[in-house]
């Protein structure tokens, strides 16, 4: 005998993404937001580092505090606005840090320059004028393995003056 068999829907997560309103369908509500950013939100500015959140490599801002994207579960970003490297300016008018961080040339692999630059938005937004002590313990978390720390301090003070 054959019985009726209900489906359920998969559960779709609605938040904002560099301003505009996207949804993301996963049946796991534990799923990092950095797979649904990277999978079907085609967004490539955060990256797959370490994903135990300390390297600083998938950094986003959720709700304008930089947040480790590996870390999120996709159900926690809903409602909320989630911004990424693409977000914060264009190769065509980079914002004030990425500007920066190409004048100091603060970078070389590039792999962590994602997280360091949404770190930096995230401080310069709430400290216009950050220390040096204050920038390295807003990037404190963050990893560089090319060692151009020094670059990227300064291209952090660089972006404080604009």
């Amino acid at each position: 005998r054959l019985t009726s068999v209900r489906f359920q829907p998969m559960p779709r997560y609605t938040f904002r993404l560099n301003g505009q309103p996207v949804s993301v369908d996963s049946w796991d509500p534990a799923q990092p937001l950095l797979y649904a950013l990277r999978g079907p939100l085609a967004v490539h500015g955060p990256k797959f580092g370490c994903g135990l959140g300390q390297c600083g490599a998938c950094t986003v801002l959720v709700d304008k505090t930089a947040t480790r994207s590996c870390q999120l579960p996709v159900s926690r970003a809903a409602g909320r606005e989630v911004t990424t490297l693409e977000g914060v300016g264009t190769p065509d008018k980079p914002n004030p840090v990425q500007a920066a961080f190409i004048a100091e040339q603060a970078a070389q692999c590039g792999y962590c320059t994602n997280g360091m630059i949404m770190a930096a938005t995230a401080l310069l937004a709430r400290t216009s004028k950050p220390s040096v002590d204050q920038i390295k313990q807003a990037l404190d978390g963050n990893l560089c393995r090319c060692g151009t720390h020094t670059r990227i301090v300064r291209a952090i003070q660089r972006a404080s003056e604009v």
